[in-house]
């Protein structure tokens, strides 16, 4: 997926009653994917507020969107470095192309995990029979003694899980008994749960890692904070339980994310991370001259063939990384 926000606007929120400060919800804001004209996604990460969650550097959050009056999703081959992409679908169907070789489809409820590293590239276009489109990609930051790592591309589909009043998939990391075999090179987490009907579930959560949970159907609430649709608590480490909550009278359904804080800055601009300005520059400047640093998409029949880098911002890049927890 591509990141079209070359100086992306950051949202900060407002004060909060001291007892709820222990929960940053971060709202979402609406951007184009690929181009002005395009689908328009939520963006949770980053922000001014919180730049990661652990690893996670970038949430975008789309649909459900009828695909015959959007158009659905055609990003044609656009560049990466530095990071890994994890695509994740609720509804629909994306078919992937890039430039290891892969051709595969993501599907509602698998796993789709590319690492860029040194530099890929990468098309993702709606399959012609998906009529909703609905589902969230992510990014995540690939620390520095990996980040210029080999192309590679994982793919997994995680069992159903059943608790109390709640299914979970696991695709990142451990939780509730499931482990995703998917490696990585941060300890992450990253979950899809379903909460039934008025369910109240406490899940074990390891307490070293920072937590992010992204509403995405209904409203739950988290450690007393009620979220909206495309919100997204975020939690600091130190608490071994999480407390999900499904007040409502149908199902609700959220994203968890986690990992052990990212100690490192990094420079994110339009789809790539690195560690300065000038390193961003000379990614930008090999993606427009052809160079073989992110290879060739072979099989993508769009209206154009690859996306240009929008231009550099006049000022430099800022390095991103979280604001130091208060007290």
């Amino acid at each position: 997926m591509s990141n079209v926000e070359a100086d992306p606007a950051e949202l900060v929120c407002g004060d909060r009653p001291a007892a709820a400060r222990t929960v940053t919800v971060l709202t979402p804001r609406d951007v184009p994917l690929g181009g002005p004209r395009a689908m328009r996604v939520r963006r949770t990460l980053p922000q001014r507020q919180r730049s990661l969650i652990g690893a996670w550097c970038f949430a975008d959050h789309y649909g459900p969107e009828d695909v015959a009056a959007g158009g659905g999703m055609d990003v044609a081959p656009h560049p990466h470095t530095g990071l890994q992409t994890a695509s994740w679908l609720f509804s629909g169907q994306i078919e992937h192309r890039d430039s290891l070789g892969t051709h595969a489809l993501v599907r509602p409820g698998e796993l789709n995990l590319m690492t860029g590293g040194h530099g890929i590239a990468h098309s993702e276009v709606s399959t012609p029979d998906t009529t909703t489109l609905h589902g969230v990609q992510l990014w995540i930051a690939l620390p520095d003694e990996h980040r210029h790592t080999a192309r590679d591309f994982h793919h997994h589909a995680p069992p159903v899980a059943e608790l109390p009043g709640a299914a979970v998939r696991v695709f990142l990391g451990s939780l509730a008994g499931s482990t995703s075999p998917v490696p990585s090179f941060t300890p992450l987490l990253g979950a899809e749960l379903t909460l039934g009907p008025g369910a109240r579930v406490v899940l074990d959560v390891d307490p070293a890692f920072e937590h992010g949970v992204l509403q995405d159907l209904g409203g739950v609430t988290v450690a007393g904070r009620k979220l909206s649709n495309g919100d997204l608590a975020c939690l600091a480490p130190g608490a071994g339980e999480l407390e999900l909550v499904n007040e409502g009278s149908g199902p609700a359904r959220v994203l968890l994310l986690g990992g052990a804080p990212f100690a490192e800055e990094i420079v994110m601009w339009w789809n790539f991370v690195g560690r300065s300005h000038e390193e961003i520059a000379a990614y930008r400047a090999a993606w427009q001259a052809g160079s073989e640093q992110f290879g060739r998409v072979e099989g993508y029949r769009g209206a154009v063939s690859r996306l240009p880098a929008p231009e550099l911002p006049h000022a430099r890049i800022k390095a991103r990384r979280n604001p130091p927890a208060p007290g």
